[in-house]
């Protein structure tokens, strides 16, 4: 069991500074407090600006655009998009359910018509036509077949193997001429053109061609020296004059010089990030002194005057004037409900009884059977009244 404490590893070092361990040298601490100091003063109000446009971008996106853009939305849907579902619904979508119908009655009921009582009867007779007219086709193909068969079995077969057999000693013939010339005609290219042919190669052109590669090398081996003495001039004069005060310019100037530039430039970075966090804290604590300074000149006294004037003289309204009011309102409202429920009921009752005078009294309706058994007879457990099981 391992009861070591772990080592703690080394600590990150932030981004864009050097590795962690390695030691700062005086120019970079130098060159860190004036340039953090200047960016400092030159981020702060970049900083504020910066945190009051994202105030009042926010405060103006709350209450200015987004209500202006559900309006506008509002009014796109009224002008575009409302007329058009409309045209659709109303008049396209009946329009062409009318045409539907109309082409349903007009074309397609027509054309199915035509089809089953006059297309598929004269197909059909064409079809039996057609089958008549191949069973008498293939009938006469057969008669044909059979003559012609008769005529090759007989006839051009025979004369066939005749005409084979005279042809293949004819060509046994033919190949035994030709293969004796053939054999001449070799044996004197052979010994007319091939053996003179070797011996040219072998005792004339291969000797000859030995010595013009012997002294193509040697032209050769001296065009590349010629080339390298000079390519190795070339060389040594480039490097003497171009490589070698290139090198001492790039090692003793450039490579210092943008040293000091990388220094200088992530130190203006690192001072850059360093400000911004620093002016944002500044900041916050400039608006939140603003804020403090607004809360007590203007949103605690109003609360004060809400709280201690405004309410107090509400409770009294209400308490004094508003539910009085209301209390005589409902009052007077339902005296005046109960005096119309009165004069209406009254003007019924009139009209019913110049009714009866003009009109005599209406009959009463004739009382109904009911279906379920009266009180006396009502169901138990020891009786029923269903067909099945009546007593």
């Amino acid at each position: 069991m391992d009861l070591e404490k772990p080592q703690a590893g080394p600590p990150a070092r932030p981004p864009g500074g050097p590795p962690s361990g390695a030691p700062e040298g005086c120019l970079v601490v130098a060159v860190r407090l004036p340039v953090r100091i200047v960016v400092l003063v030159l981020v702060v109000p970049v900083r504020i600006v910066w945190d009051a446009l994202v105030v009042v971008g926010r405060f103006l996106l709350d209450t200015v655009l987004r209500p202006v853009g559900r309006a506008l939305l509002w009014v796109a849907r009224a002008v575009l998009v409302w007329p058009w579902v409309a045209l659709w619904r109303y008049v396209v979508v009946p329009v062409g359910k009318a045409l539907a119908w109309l082409g349903y009655w007009l074309l397609v009921v027509p054309l199915v018509w035509l089809y089953r009582w006059v297309l598929t009867p004269v197909g059909h007779a064409i079809t039996w036509l057609a089958r008549g007219l191949w069973a008498g086709l293939v009938w006469a193909a057969k008669g044909i077949g059979a003559g012609l068969v008769w005529l090759y079995t007989w006839t051009l077969a025979p004369l066939g193997r005749g005409v084979a057999w005279l042809a293949r000693w004819i060509g046994r013939g033919i190949a035994a001429a030709g293969l004796g010339v053939f054999t001449v005609v070799a044996w004197l290219v052979r010994y007319l053109l091939v053996a003179p042919a070797v011996w040219l190669y072998t005792y004339a052109l291969t000797p000859l061609g030995h010595a013009i590669a012997w002294v193509a090398g040697g032209v050769v081996w001296l065009v590349r020296m010629i080339f390298t003495g000079i390519g190795l001039g070339i060389y040594w004069t480039l490097r003497v004059l171009l490589v070698l005060p290139a090198i001492a310019l790039w090692r003793w100037v450039l490579a210092p010089a943008g040293r000091f530039l990388a220094v200088v430039g992530r130190e203006i970075w690192d001072a850059l990030g360093h400000a911004w966090r620093v002016a944002g804290r500044i900041s916050l604590v400039l608006g939140r002194a603003i804020a403090t300074f607004f809360r007590w000149i203007l949103v605690e006294p109003s609360r004060w005057v809400y709280r201690t004037v405004l309410t107090p003289a509400g409770h009294v309204v209400r308490d004094v004037i508003w539910k009085p009011a209301t209390e005589v309102a409902r009052a007077v409202g339902r005296a005046t409900r109960q005096a119309l429920a009165t004069a209406r009921e009254s003007v019924r009752q009139a009209r019913a009884s110049v009714r009866w005078a003009l009109f005599g009294k209406p009959a009463e309706p004739e009382p109904v059977a009911r279906r379920e058994p009266g009180a006396a007879d009502t169901r138990t457990l020891g009786s029923s009244t269903t067909a099945l099981t009546k007593d």
